[in-house]
């Protein structure tokens, strides 16, 4: 794994779920011995807050107004778009119904079911961008390629696989369809993920029209979506990572 990968994954695990409000509560406590009431204030709002957003329910909260900037892709909105990017969302290691070899984890295989509707949809050649950023011997390009492939019967026509991060997705994609004369894209990643994304794949010079899947804020609501669940903590660490990502990318750029 590369050292800034290491780095960033421990500076950022501070301020996600659940260590951000773990660590809140902590300081709560210690706040007890000179100001009673405010610690115990603290605790108890740190708990809550962690109960809220370990809820499907709660996750809505921080998803949705990311989300609700996205709009669905409509045929029409394709337009002159020249290729698809498919963005890797993770993998699974050493999965052993797959001969102990990686595979694309569910975001990934998300991200690539609905590239290929759109491919088969517009009949544009794909480009997968995914790198090795922990490490393994194989990019996640080329096992976004090989499901594509194998999975879903959808060719692949480009790889990018030297990136570890959404940044470097745009910068790298970018290259390497400007050279072959690509300008404008459709760019496949979560809704979530989207304007992260899109801002920086037109900062790298691509005309980008956004192709969202997985609208998390979309999800029907139940009563169970009330309750605490690892899956309601995964998608409110998800959206906070979002909303943390696109403010450090603004202050970085200076956009707006």
């Amino acid at each position: 794994m590369h050292g800034t990968v290491i780095a960033t994954k421990l500076v950022s695990a501070l301020f996600l779920l659940p260590t951000n409000l773990l660590l809140a509560c902590v300081v709560g406590m210690l706040l007890r011995r000179r100001y009673p009431r405010l610690g115990v204030a603290v605790c108890v709002a740190s708990l809550l807050l962690l109960a809220v957003l370990s809820s499907k329910a709660g996750a809505m909260l921080l998803a949705a107004p990311l989300e609700q900037r996205v709009l669905p892709l409509v045929e029409a909105r394709a337009g002159d778009a020249q290729a698809i990017v498919i963005l890797g969302g993770g993998r699974l290691a050493n999965a052993p119904e797959y001969a102990n070899s990686d595979a694309p984890n569910y975001w990934t295989l998300a991200r690539l079911r609905y590239g290929a509707r759109l491919q088969r949809q517009t009949g544009l050649p794909i480009l997968v961008s995914g790198g090795m950023p922990e490490g393994s011997k194989v990019s996640e390009a080329a096992l976004m390629a090989n499901s594509l492939r194998d999975d879903f019967a959808v060719p692949v026509k480009w790889l990018e696989g030297a990136s570890d991060n959404t940044e470097q997705n745009a910068v790298f994609s970018a290259e390497i369809l400007k050279r072959a004369g690509v300008t404008k894209i459709l760019l496949v990643t979560d809704a979530l993920h989207m304007l992260r994304a899109q801002a920086m794949f037109v900062h790298a010079g691509l005309d980008t029209v956004a192709a969202p899947t997985v609208f998390l804020s979309r999800d029907r609501l139940t009563l169970l979506s009330f309750l605490p669940s690892g899956e309601g903590m995964q998608r409110s660490a998800y959206a906070l990572h979002e909303w943390l990502g696109l403010l450090w990318y603004r202050i970085r750029s200076g956009h707006s």
